[in-house]
């Protein structure tokens, strides 16, 4: 069983979004998936409700529970777990780094968030843990400066870049209010294959050793 936790110490990064669509993406591939919502804002609770019995299964615990729900998980034959966790550094960020075999990072292309983030990869890689940023809510078009410029960044910081840009698409927004995701919104659409590729990233990612850098 693999666990990959959705981190970044910046509201409004795009964890929630990224986690039930790489859960439902991992789904829809044959994997029993488990989505954890340690975020007090429920944003995965409203969404699985509004979804019903549909797959990926959902559910909000503590943080004090999160051992003991992987034990669980493990026991019930899950082969993932996407953890979604609240935009804070504390103790509770810090233990779910250390119970994930990946940390993904979602970040706008945009100075503020590109700041935030560097407390997240220092706790990542202060732990040893494997951690992939993903670039978030980016403009549309092809070649944007913007996204290039966002990616050099984090690069000369000494972390991995995903190769699988999430562009700002109205699929992401509109699909949510539903309990759907873009790949059901929009079959074959810009926003599933993005979702498409970025899960075929983190796959890659889980089967490899990744080594650890410091941040210059």
């Amino acid at each position: 069983m693999h666990v990959v936790a959705l981190m970044s110490q910046k509201g409004g990064a795009g964890k929630s979004t990224l986690a039930v669509h790489l859960a439902t993406e991992a789904t829809s591939r044959g994997q029993k998936t488990l989505l954890l919502d340690l975020d007090p804002q429920g944003n995965l609770t409203g969404w699985a409700e509004r979804r019903g019995d549909a797959a990926p299964d959902v559910e909000a615990i503590h943080a004090s529970n999160l051992s003991a729900t992987l034990k669980s998980a493990r026991g019930e034959g899950y082969d993932l777990v996407l953890i979604d966790t609240a935009p804070n550094a504390d103790r509770t960020t810090m233990q779910v780094a250390q119970a994930a075999d990946l940390v993904v990072s979602p970040c706008q292309p945009a100075q503020f968030d590109l700041d935030a983030l560097t407390a997240t990869l220092d706790l990542c890689l202060a732990l040893k843990r494997p951690v992939v940023v993903v670039i978030n809510a980016a403009p549309p078009r092809e070649n944007s400066s913007v996204v290039a410029d966002a990616i050099s960044v984090v690069k000369e910081a000494g972390v991995e870049v995903s190769s699988a840009i999430i562009s700002f698409r109205v699929a992401f927004r509109h699909c949510l209010a539903s309990g759907n995701t873009a790949a059901e919104y929009e079959p074959g659409g810009k926003a599933a294959q993005e979702i498409s590729k970025l899960y075929d990233d983190m796959s890659a990612r889980l089967h490899v050793d990744m080594p650890t850098r410091g941040i210059a």
